[in-house]
C-alpha cells in the first residue's frame, strides 16, 4: 500500500506525462488535509459532499495527511495547490522565510482537548502535575504540538519536564493512552468521545468553544482554515475565488442545520460504529466553526502571542501579521 507521499509523486508524475499538463493542472486541484475524519477539518469533507466544489466548476481531489504538519510538507514541496490545517502554520512559516497564506478561516477555536488517562487521573489535576509525563500529539511540530507546548509552559514546566510522543489520532492516539505509552494527549472528536465512552480518558483542557478557548489561551484561536502558498495564490485568483464561493457555502449552510443533519452527509466510516456519539461530539463542539469564513478579531495576535512564549523559531522574529491571511475572497464570496 503506497502512502500519501508517494501516492503525490504518483499524480505529480502522471501530470508530468501528460499530452497536456498546463491544462490538466489547471483544472484539478490536490487539497491536502490533516485528518479527513477529524470533525475539526469537517468543512471541506461536507464541501464536497454537497456538490459545491462542482457547483463551482472545480475539479478538486482531497487527500488525507495523518497530521497537518506533513501535509504542510506537501505544500511546501509543491505536491499540492492547498491545505486544511491550523492557521498556526502560516505564523510559523513565515517565521522561517515561507509566505503561506489562510484564505478561509473555518473555526475560531481548536477543537482540541487534552486527554488525561483515567490511570494518571489521581495523580494529576491540572497541567502543571504533568512533570514527568509522556504527552501525546499528532506529530511533532503539529498543532497539537504548539497547543500543549503553551498549556504545560504556562502552568510552569520547562521543555526538560515532559516528553512528546507523535501518535497520530483515533486508533493509534487511544491504543497508546490504553497502553500507557502517553499519560497525557491533545486530541479532537471523535476521538474525544471515544475514549471518554470507554473510559480510558477524561477532558484536563477543553478547547472545543470559543469561550474555553478563551479562557486557556487568552484569547480567540483560529485553528481550522483552509491555506495556500502565496506564489500560487498570486496566479489562480480565480480559483482561489471559486474555493472561497464553494467553502463560505458550506460553512452557510453548516450554521443552517443541526448536528444530526451535518452528520448525515458525511462518510459513514466516519462514526467509528456509533453514530449517536459522532452527532453528540459534533454538536458540542459546532460553535467553534466560524459562519463566514473570515478571520475572528484578535485571533492572529492570539495566535502569535501563544507561539512566542515557547516556540525558539518564533521568538526574536519579526512576523506580518497581515501576510498570514486575507480576507479578500470571502469578502467576496457569492
Amino acid at each position: 500500500m503506497i502512502n500519501t507521499k508517494q501516492r503525490l509523486q504518483l499524480v505529480t508524475v502522471a501530470v508530468a506525462l501528460c499530452g497536456s499538463p498546463a491544462a490538466y493542472a489547471a483544472d484539478k486541484i490536490s487539497i491536502i488535509v490533516g485528518g479527513m475524519e477529524k470533525q475539526i477539518y469537517l468543512p471541506p469533507v461536507l464541501c464536497e459532499r454537497l456538490g459545491f466544489f462542482k457547483e463551482q466548476g472545480l475539479d478538486v481531489d482531497l487527500v488525507n495527511s495523518r497530521a497537518g504538519v506533513e501535509a504542510e510538507n506537501e505544500l511546501l514541496a509543491g505536491a499540492v495547490q492547498g491545505v486544511v490545517g491550523f492557521y498556526d502554520h502560516t505564523i510559523d512559516l513565515q517565521a522561517k522565510g515561507k509566505s503561506i497564506v489562510s484564505v478561509v478561516q473555518f473555526s475560531q477555536a481548536p477543537g482540541e482537548v487534552e486527554m488525561l488517562s483515567t490511570k494518571s487521573a489521581a495523580s494529576v489535576k491540572g497541567p502543571a502535575d504533568l512533570k514527568g509525563a509522556t504527552l501525546g500529539v499528532t506529530g511533532l511540530g503539529s498543532s497539537t504540538d504548539f497547543l500543549t507546548r503553551f498549556i504545560v509552559s504556562r502552568a510552569g514546566l520547562k521543555a526538560g519536564d515532559y516528553s512528546l510522543l507523535p501518535v497520530g489520532a483515533g486508533n493509534t492516539f487511544i491504543a497508546a493512552m490504553k497502553q500507557d505509552q502517553i499519560q497525557a494527549g491533545m486530541t479532537t472528536e471523535p476521538t474525544v468521545s471515544q475514549l471518554v465512552k470507554r473510559g480510558e480518558a477524561q477532558v484536563l483542557i477543553d478547547l472545543r468553544t470559543p469561550d474555553k478557548t478563551a479562557e486557556a489561551l487568552g484569547g480567540p484561536y483560529p485553528a481550522a482554515s483552509f491555506y495556500v502558498q502565496s506564489a500560487w495564490l498570486d496566479g489562480h485568483k480565480d480559483e482561489a475565488q471559486k474555493l472561497a464561493n464553494a467553502l463560505v457555502k458550506t460553512l452557510h449552510w453548516m450554521h443552517d442545520h443541526s448536528a444530526a443533519e451535518i452528520a448525515e452527509q458525511m462518510p459513514k466510516d466516519y462514526y467509528v460504529d456509533d453514530k449517536a456519539l459522532y452527532v453528540q461530539g459534533l454538536a458540542d463542539g459546532k460553535a467553534m466553526f466560524t459562519t463566514d469564513g473570515r478571520m475572528p478579531a484578535n485571533g492572529p495576535e492570539t495566535v502569535l502571542k501563544v507561539l512566542q512564549s515557547f516556540s525558539k523559531n518564533v521568538q526574536g522574529k519579526s512576523v506580518d501579521l497581515a501576510k498570514t491571511y486575507t480576507s479578500t475572497y470571502v469578502d467576496a464570496a457569492k
